[in-house]
């Protein structure tokens, strides 16, 4: 079953069981797509591919605006529960990441095989040396983090 087809179930469950949160983000994905699929330089068809790439975006965007809501403390909770919601919800159709142990494992052993230890203007080395070897199975934001932890 494609992510669209998938979504619309999502969509019609959602509409019967009024189920607000969820009828929301399925609706915003399908504009997100829309305004991709209209973008300038835009020649293909509107596939899985097309659909991952967009909630990959909207739910990175989402992850940014969910930590400014929790800085705000009490204020912002409200917003950022439901953005939680929404990038729990959205992961599914996401390829898994690693997490921080392996990330870290990672890190670890790219900035041995490089020789850097403890020098924090090989920052960009590192983390370019990863991604360009695990971009699919890395999140930028935690080898980012982790790898200034190690190299401070």
């Amino acid at each position: 079953m494609s992510i669209e087809s998938e979504l619309d179930h999502e969509l019609r469950e959602a509409m019967k069981t009024g189920d607000g949160r969820r009828r929301d983000v399925v609706r915003q994905i399908r504009s997100e797509v829309q305004v991709a699929a209209a973008g300038v330089g835009f020649s293909g068809e509107i596939d899985d591919d097309l659909y991952r790439s967009v909630i990959a975006a909207y739910s990175k965007k989402m992850a940014k605006s969910r930590d400014e809501y929790r800085e705000l403390g009490g204020r912002g909770a409200e917003m950022a529960e439901k953005l939680d919601f929404e990038i729990g919800f959205l992961s599914r159709w996401l390829p898994t990441k690693l997490g921080e142990d392996e990330t870290a494992r990672l890190v670890d052993a790219t900035i041995s095989e490089l020789g850097v230890a403890g020098d924090p203007k090989a920052t960009g080395r590192v983390i370019g040396t990863m991604m360009k070897a695990h971009d699919e199975d890395l999140d930028g934001a935690l080898v980012n983090r982790i790898v200034r932890e190690r190299l401070s």
